[in-house]
């Protein structure tokens, strides 16, 4: 449960970094998606 949880916020938060980087706010976008990469469950998880 947790895990698709964790998927769903990663995939929001690389996507919002996306769109950032398109609306030219470079840095916030660069965050947004190494966050979105350290929470997926493929990455580093928080609750872990």
């Amino acid at each position: 449960m947790w895990d698709f949880i964790l998927w769903i916020a990663a995939v929001i938060l690389v996507a919002f970094g996306v769109i950032r980087i398109f609306q030219k706010q470079i840095l916030w976008g660069v965050v947004l998606i190494v966050i979105g990469l350290l929470v997926g469950p493929g990455g580093v998880s928080l609750l872990t």
